[in-house]
């Protein structure tokens, strides 16, 4: 299946010039092939090449479908960007293939990587989007500071921090209910401070374990991910 990511695609008649030429130079499609194409915002169309253009390719619009594949439950992660920012990526990729809503990149107390280029991995998201046959785009929100973040929680969303602390703390997949809207903090390589950790759950952040392993980055929130998806299966 071709997928084509066109955000105003009920505006506009035409790919991007990435797209266009992918379709026209790298597929060689020509006028009347069908093709598929998302917006980002649940749309999943089916459109014909009208003319092929290279850089400003027309199509038609043959069929839409809204809310495709919408679940029954949003995902918000924020993470600490990792030192090597290739294990972000990987993290963005998969996160978006698995199904997640929202991601928040965030600067912790023993966070070693202080500064992302969002331009950069808003490509990997929409990547791994048309890859995985998804039609939501992930939000990747600004870089912020760990306290800015908890300022900005909504109260009627499940909270969650995990942590490597030896404190009380209830398995993911035992203190996450299904359908639940969930935000879940995923700290640095060092761990949340302990400051930051009190500092969360002062806010309504309940504690949670993801496992006996300690694990990475990067690997935490991508076993986060995949739980809250699996439990709503």
């Amino acid at each position: 299946m071709n997928l084509f990511y066109i955000p105003d695609i009920e505006n506009s008649s035409y790919l991007s010039e990435e797209e266009s030429s992918h379709a026209v130079r790298v597929l060689r499609m020509k006028s009347g092939d069908r093709l598929f194409a998302i917006d980002g915002k649940g749309g999943f169309f089916e459109a014909e090449i009208a003319n092929p253009y290279p850089k400003h390719c027309e199509i038609n619009i043959i069929n839409k479908k809204i809310n495709f594949n919408k679940r029954n439950h949003y995902l918000h992660i924020a993470i600490a960007p990792t030192k090597n920012i290739e294990r972000l990526e990987w993290f963005l990729e998969k996160a978006t293939e698995i199904g997640i809503d929202e991601i928040t990149p965030i600067i912790c107390r023993f966070s070693e990587r202080k500064n992302i280029k969002n331009e950069r991995l808003e490509k990997v998201i929409v990547s791994a989007m048309k890859q995985s046959l998804k039609a939501y785009l992930p939000t990747l929100n600004p870089l912020t500071t760990f306290d800015d973040f908890l300022k900005n929680q909504q109260e009627n969303t499940a909270k969650f921090i995990a942590h490597c602390y030896d404190d009380e703390k209830t398995l993911l997949k035992n203190a996450y209910q299904k359908g639940n809207n969930a935000v879940i903090l995923i700290g640095p390589e060092g761990d949340f401070s302990k400051e930051e950790v009190e500092k969360a759950l002062n806010n309504n952040f309940k504690p949670i374990s993801l496992g006996n392993s300690r694990l990475r980055t990067e690997t935490a929130g991508i076993v986060a991910c995949h739980t809250v998806n699996l439990l709503n299966e």
